[in-house]
């Protein structure tokens, strides 16, 4: 007889028990599956905060810029680094950084002011995006300034408020002026959100007196160019600078991100190590009941690698019915994670991990990776719970067998 009709009979035989077997397995799928997409819709937000809203893939300092983070650390002629980047296609854009103390009736706060080509900077950023007030940078309105939330608070100011910056110009000067709040932004990470100014290059160039230069580079990758070839290419283009990709920049978060396949894995062990138990049981007792059974086939001239595959056949056939099961309730359950996903606002309204701000909505994030991981460690770890008990089976001598009770 065929072995996967005589396999698929004697997984029927029990069909409580293999329904419960079945049941185990395709639900500890189905979570695997479910919580694989989450961590990975997780992890793809955070990633995607942080590059498209404050790191880029790449930022380019003067090499002094780093170690001494001052007004006068610049990029020399910008330009010409700007257009050799674009003609490799490299979206870039260029940021003028500095300090001071914005004052707005009787509050005031420490800020951090940047300067933005504000044509350039949407090809780089997505900052713009996220104005949850007023409107953001107009570069024919100088005077107009786009706050960080939790700064708009601090100094109590609202859309269409002034705000008075005073600091230290390059030239020694006391640098102070007067500008109008154009904008307040939503929360995107700490540092924009307690101090962020945002302010057109030229109004921050006439406030520090800052002619020429720039003092950081915002540099994104073509989409054809993983991270590391993209920032090999981009260092030669930018020979002289100081060139860093987002991960040398924030290797705290990148270690924990690269750690989260890890763990995604520990996961994965706990659980199916779980399961694999309940399935070693199952099929230990399975044996045990058919000692008779598998006595008469070895009679019959069944080899003992005979009995072993059948034994690995019934279990790989539960497995493949929990596989399909787990998938086809993965299927809404991701069609619901991925378009309206899980609302986290009514538990914590300001979501930062790290320092970077995440969107409230935790959506899931699916590819071929989301399924296989999850279906392959299964299918291993079942097929070595079910080793012994074939093992047991296949050693079994027939004299002996048939006369089993």
């Amino acid at each position: 007889m065929n072995p996967f009709v005589l396999a698929w009979r004697n997984v029927w035989r029990s069909r409580r028990r293999s329904l419960v077997t079945i049941s185990a397995m395709s639900f500890a799928l189905f979570m695997m599956i479910v919580y694989t997409g989450l961590v990975a819709g997780y992890m793809s937000g955070l990633e995607r905060n942080m590059l498209d809203l404050e790191m880029g893939d790449m930022q380019v300092f003067s090499s002094e810029y780093r170690d001494d983070p001052s007004l006068y650390s610049l990029i020399e002629e910008p330009d010409a680094l700007l257009e050799r980047l674009d003609a490799e296609g490299f979206p870039a854009a260029p940021r003028l950084l500095g300090s001071g103390l914005a004052a707005a009736g009787d509050a005031s706060a420490g800020v951090e002011l940047r300067g933005v080509d504000v044509a350039r900077d949407e090809a780089v950023s997505e900052v713009y995006l996220h104005v949850v007030k007023g409107a953001w940078l107009d570069p024919a309105d100088a005077s107009g300034v786009v706050l960080g939330n939790r700064l708009a608070r601090t100094l109590a100011v609202g859309v269409g408020d002034e705000i008075v910056v005073l600091s230290q110009a390059s030239d020694g000067s006391m640098a102070n002026d007067l500008y109008i709040v154009r904008g307040v932004l939503k929360n995107i990470a700490d540092g924009v959100d307690r101090a962020g100014v945002f302010m057109n290059e030229a109004a921050f160039r006439e406030f520090f007196v800052v002619p020429a230069g720039a003092h950081q580079l915002i540099v994104r990758r073509p989409e054809a160019l993983e991270l590391d070839p993209a920032a090999a290419r981009a260092r030669a283009l930018a020979e002289g600078h100081d060139l860093k990709t987002w991960r040398e920049l924030m290797p705290t978060i990148a270690s924990m991100m690269d750690s989260m396949s890890g763990a995604m894995y520990v996961m994965y062990g706990i659980i199916y190590i779980a399961i694999g138990i309940v399935l070693l049981n199952t099929m230990l007792m399975a044996v045990f009941e058919r000692v008779r059974e598998f006595g008469v086939l070895k009679a019959l001239g069944v080899s003992p690698r005979g009995v072993m595959r059948l034994i690995l056949l019934e279990s790989l056939l539960q497995a493949l019915i929990a596989v399909v099961l787990a998938v086809a309730l993965s299927v809404p359950a991701f069609t619901y994670l991925m378009t309206t996903g899980i609302d986290l606002s009514s538990v914590a309204r300001d979501i930062s991990v790290m320092g970077l701000a995440l969107d409230p909505i935790w959506r899931a994030e699916v590819d071929a990776a989301t399924y296989i991981g999850p279906i392959v460690t299964m299918l291993v770890i079942i097929t070595l719970a079910v080793l012994y008990p074939a093992i047991r089976a296949a050693v079994i001598r027939p004299v002996e067998a048939m006369r089993h009770r």
